[in-house]
C-alpha cells in the first residue's frame, strides 16, 4: 500500500515538473514535422490546448496548406532558425522561425499563452512574406540619415 502511494506521489510530482516550455514544444513540433509530417506535428502542437478541436475546419485547412510545402513545391527541407522572440508578458510569448527550403524561406510563427501553470499554443501560422518585409525595412524612410 505504501509503495503504491509513494509511486502515485512521485508520478504526480514528476508530472507537475514536466510542464513543457514553449521552446520544447517548438522543438517537438519541428522534429515531428520532419519525421512524421505536417499533420502529426499540427495535431500534437494543438493537443496542448483543450479549447481547440483537432477536427475543426481551420485546423484541417492549416494542415492541408502546411502539407502543401512538400518537395515538389518548395524543395528539400533543411531545418529552421530562430528569427525573433517577443515576450508580451510572463504569460504570452511569440516565437518566429525561418524554415529553410531549397526554393525559398518560410516563416513559422508560434504564439503561446500560459493561463495558469502550463503553456498552451494560442496561435500558429506560416507565411512567405519575409522578403517583402525585409525590402520594406530597407527603405530610406526607415533609415536614420545624417543631417
Amino acid at each position: 500500500m505504501k509503495t503504491k502511494l509513494l509511486i502515485t506521489f512521485i508520478m504526480l510530482t514528476v508530472m507537475g515538473f514536466s510542464q513543457d516550455r514553449p521552446e520544447e514544444i517548438v522543438e517537438q513540433f519541428f522534429g515531428e514535422y520532419q519525421k512524421k509530417g505536417a499533420g502529426t506535428a499540427i495535431d500534437n502542437l494543438y493537443s496542448t490546448s483543450q479549447w481547440i478541436s483537432k477536427k475543426s475546419d481551420a485546423i484541417i485547412q492549416l494542415k492541408n496548406k502546411l502539407e502543401g510545402l512538400n518537395e515538389d513545391y518548395v524543395g528539400k527541407y533543411y531545418g529552421y532558425e530562430p528569427i525573433v522572440e517577443k515576450k508580451l508578458s510572463e504569460s504570452y510569448l511569440l516565437m518566429s522561425y525561418l524554415v529553410k527550403y531549397d526554393r525559398q524561406p518560410i516563416r513559422f510563427t508560434f504564439q503561446f499563452y500560459k493561463p495558469d501553470e502550463e503553456w498552451v499554443i494560442y496561435s500558429f501560422q506560416f507565411d512567405s512574406s519575409i522578403s517583402d518585409e525585409i525590402e520594406e525595412a530597407a527603405k530610406l524612410y526607415y533609415l536614420k540619415l545624417e543631417e
